[in-house]
């Protein structure tokens, strides 16, 4: 018997990633709340960074911008880092907002003045 969480959705790799640095708190049924810090984001996932106090096949529900609620599962673990599946894969359009409020701002050059 295989272990791990059984998903119907696979890991597609062709996936656009982004990097983004944005904090979260994921609700893991065991642990209570844990502080994640996610790294990268697709459609399909995410990676985190930092300590990582999950293991492989185990499920958490984290809140992102736009999207809301949405349960995700550790495909891997390697040092302090994690890799992350969605339940489903996220909507283009809620997708990008998503990127849009996770990402940095760039600030504003300032306008030389003539």
């Amino acid at each position: 018997m295989m272990g791990g969480a059984q998903l119907s959705v696979t890991d597609l790799r062709q996936a656009a990633r982004h990097p983004v640095d944005f904090p979260v708190l994921a609700e893991h049924r065991r642990l209570g709340d844990i502080h994640l810090r996610i790294t990268n984001i697709s459609a399909n996932g995410f990676m985190v960074d930092g300590e990582v106090v999950v293991g492989r096949g185990e499920r958490v529900i984290i809140r992102l911008p736009d999207i809301g609620r949405i349960e995700a599962h550790v495909i891997w673990v390697a040092d302090d880092r994690a890799g992350f599946q969605f339940e489903r894969i996220l909507r283009p359009d809620a997708f990008v907002a998503m990127v849009n409020h996770m990402q940095p701002r760039a600030k504003p050059r300032p306008r030389l003045r003539r």
